[in-house]
């Protein structure tokens, strides 16, 4: 009696851990590898046969010819294995003195532009990790950017206007800026 039961259900352990273990995943793997390929490859961005980067994670960029993103809370900054926020909260001393350094090294680099800075050139996110900016903070920098690269603000604005992606469907969101792919753009602009 105990034989009867234990052989159907060794048998159905091993048919469903064949088709959900194995059959499954490879059958989503391949759906995803021809109909999303780039995605499916973690969205690389690849520049004269080289990674460069990924336009889902975002990079440091400190030298004020690039475009600066947002702060990264993870150790070290832009970590994907390690994807955090801060986790300190707006009464925190700790953030405050965060922003207050992010404004000086903002104004340092750039102390001729009197605007007001928008809030994700001070604070990090929730992952440490965002490949984008809003397009107001991708707009303050653009005079210090064209000054640094001895280019028209107009030519900077385009190369950001080409790389901003609008609201999902038009209407879920808000428009962003890719930093990465901003940069890349920059490096390989002709005068």
């Amino acid at each position: 009696m105990f034989r009867e039961y234990i052989k159907p259900a060794v048998i159905s352990f091993a048919l469903l851990t064949i088709i959900t273990g194995i059959i499954y995943p490879l059958l989503i793997t391949g759906i995803a590898h021809v109909f999303f390929h780039g995605q499916a490859n973690g969205s690389l961005i690849y520049r004269d046969g080289k990674i460069v980067g990924s336009s889902l994670i975002g990079q440091q960029f400190d030298d004020p010819k690039y475009l600066w993103g947002r702060i990264s809370a993870t150790s070290p900054q832009y970590n994907a294995s390690s994807s955090s926020g801060s986790n300190i909260g707006p009464s925190n001393p700790a953030l405050i003195d965060e922003i207050k350094g992010r404004i000086k090294a903002l104004k340092a680099a750039d102390p001729e532009n009197t605007n007001s800075i928008p809030v994700d050139l001070v604070t990090s996110s929730g992952s440490g990790l965002d490949p984008q900016i809003s397009i107001a903070a991708s707009y303050y920098q653009i005079p210090r950017i064209a000054k640094r690269r001895g280019i028209s603000e107009n030519a900077v604005k385009d190369i950001i206007r080409k790389n901003t992606t609008g609201r999902f469907l038009g209407l879920i969101g808000e428009p962003v800026v890719n930093v990465l792919k901003v940069n890349l753009d920059l490096e390989t602009y002709k005068k």
